[in-house]
């Protein structure tokens, strides 16, 4: 097959390529700038969703195309919530118009019994736009993913680096299933070609429920210091966000929304995934192990 991958200088799209390469597929990459990608390839298109432009090139004999766009914008007004719409719309009906036969999308988690984060609103709102444009689309919910790129990960691992107590906000007892980086892969990878009756969206996430307290403690024994914690009895992300960022040496841009995300638990509404797309989740221990030793083939952990 003929398959498309946007979002080609991220961490996702970046590990996906030679997945797809090695199942015999031919992979085209879709950048704002060929520049900037770092993987093996066999063809890349310059374009950008927002404008539309490249958008036909790129799209021209495809049977799968990635979409692993996403905004990490601030908040606190609703543009990126546009922008993202607008990069979806554009994607879609242009997948559409090229007869492309599925779009597969990773998007976040949302919670079962509370309205979304502003950031997790946007990307299901992406999620029905791909949909309506080729119903046999695949949609991939996943909440925190483990790996050594994971910018979600390396976040927690650098507090923990460099915190010598760990001030938990309000958050700290909600629940989540994350998901080994390795994992997220096999989903994407099987989706390209899983049958019709595959399409629509899944929740993915790894076999351990833990509290994002728990997944915090776990990491920092895996990574064997001591760190004692402090429960605080607010979740003030305005303010909360910044500090940790600096911490961090993070964007606020990505932690922001990132906090704003762990107000409710996110849970699978089911966990039909890994058997409908032949995937055998790693446990969150096993997803923790592996990513800090890719890390350290690397880079030095400091507190490890």
């Amino acid at each position: 097959m003929r398959i498309l991958v946007t979002g080609i200088t991220g961490y996702v799209g970046a590990a996906l390529v030679p997945r797809l390469r090695s199942d015999g597929h031919e992979v085209v990459g879709f950048a704002r700038d060929p520049r900037r990608v770092e993987v093996a390839i066999d063809e890349v298109i310059r374009g950008d969703v927002l404008s539309g432009a490249g958008l036909e090139e790129a799209l021209d004999g495809v049977d799968v195309a990635y979409y692993l766009i996403h905004s990490m914008q601030s908040a606190s007004n609703g543009s990126f919530e546009t922008q993202e719409l607008t990069g979806a719309r554009n994607f879609a009906e242009a997948a559409k118009r090229a007869g492309t036969g599925r779009i597969v999308y990773l998007g976040g988690m949302v919670p079962r019994d509370a309205p979304p984060s502003p950031h997790l609103r946007s990307r299901l709102t992406v999620e029905e736009c791909l949909l309506d444009a080729v119903p046999t689309s695949v949609a991939f919910r996943a909440s925190i993913v483990i790996a050594a790129k994971s910018r979600s990960f390396r976040f927690l691992v650098r507090l923990i680096e460099r915190l010598p107590v760990l001030a938990l906000p309000g958050w700290r007892r909600n629940r989540t299933q994350p998901i080994d980086g390795r994992d997220v892969l096999e989903f994407l990878t099987a989706a390209a070609s899983a049958p019709a009756d595959r399409g629509g969206s899944w929740d993915i996430a790894g076999p351990d429920v833990v509290s994002y307290q728990q997944m915090i403690e776990r990491i920092a024994d895996s990574m064997m210091v001591a760190r004692p914690s402090l429960g605080l009895g607010f979740s003030l992300t305005s303010v909360a966000a910044p500090v940790a960022a600096a911490v961090a040496g993070e964007d606020v841009g990505l932690i922001g929304p990132l906090m704003e995300s762990l107000a409710h638990d996110l849970l699978p509404r089911d966990e039909r995934a890994p058997e409908a797309f032949g995937v055998r989740p790693h446990s969150f221990a096993a997803a923790v192990e592996r990513s800090l030793r890719d890390w350290e083939a690397v880079e030095q952990v400091r507190a490890r």
